[in-house]
């Protein structure tokens, strides 16, 4: 009898530790990253100092990088590219440098960037990206084979995973080069915002998306609160770019990516009250 007992409160004591160890680790703070090449990161903005990172900022591979000893689906310390292997440095690399400088030594900060260069916005719609798709470029259609063909569909799998870790605090978008003049644009990125939290079981309007202008200025992004209350739209103003005034250059991408963590900083404080 005690042998069945002591059997019986040992299982129970491995089944409790086997559930503790599976609850995702509330101080595990994940961000969604998407939009087009300045979300991506321009090629050769990467510098010395930007390859050594604070190992509380990790970046869940969306694809495969083999020179880095990457594996899709897995976690690594976030030195850059963190979006594909032949990207540069981009918006999320120092919005995570900016969060875990500036939280409590306890939270770790984990990001997931998937984003497609040149892409419209209706890359990220699930009922139209299809149709989009099919008349885009092939150097386009080789990057969407990278997440499965489906952008969408590769930051929700991606997501889902992430959530068994940690908790979803907060997304970032940096998209609308190829949207200008669009004035359905702030609608259609709220439909992918929408579907991204309906997908993921998050309650509507819990999570900020926070929106960066593009090098030009506001742009169409100006108009994105209006639409969806829960955005926010980081400054490009100062941010230095390329040559060809569509691209950050690496200067650039610092400051709007601490720009990015100061917001998320403030939203994350207020919330705290």
């Amino acid at each position: 009898m005690k042998m069945k007992l002591g059997l019986f409160l040992l299982a129970a004591f491995f089944a409790l530790a086997t559930r503790a160890s599976a609850d995702p680790d509330p101080n595990f703070y994940i961000f969604l990253c998407f939009g087009q090449s300045n979300m991506e990161g321009y090629p050769r903005t990467i510098e010395d100092q930007d390859k050594t990172v604070d190992k509380r900022f990790q970046v869940l591979a969306a694809v495969d990088f083999p020179a880095m000893g990457r594996e899709k689906g897995k976690w690594y310390d976030a030195v850059p590219p963190l979006c594909r292997p032949s990207c540069g440095l981009c918006p999320a690399d120092y919005f995570g440098r900016t969060l875990v400088a500036n939280l409590p030594e306890n939270i770790r900060v984990g990001v997931i960037n998937v984003s497609v260069a040149g892409c419209r916005i209706e890359m990220f719609q699930k009922g139209k990206y299809e149709t989009y798709l099919s008349t885009q470029p092939a150097w386009m259609k080789s990057i969407v084979r990278q997440y499965g063909g489906n952008p969408y569909a590769r930051m929700v799998e991606l997501a889902r995973q992430a959530q068994k870790d940690g908790v979803i605090k907060g997304i970032l978008l940096h998209q609308g080069e190829s949207n200008a003049g669009d004035r359905q644009w702030p609608s259609k990125v709220k439909e992918v915002y929408d579907d991204l939290l309906k997908d993921l079981d998050l309650k509507p309007g819990s999570v900020p998306l926070l929106a960066g202008e593009l090098v030009a200025g506001p742009g169409v992004v100006a108009r994105l609160p209006q639409t969806l209350p829960n955005s926010y739209v980081i400054s490009s103003k100062g941010c230095t770019s390329q040559p060809d005034r569509l691209h950050f250059n690496s200067a650039g991408y610092r400051e709007l990516g601490r720009r990015y963590g100061e917001k998320m900083l403030e939203l994350l404080a207020n919330k705290a009250r």
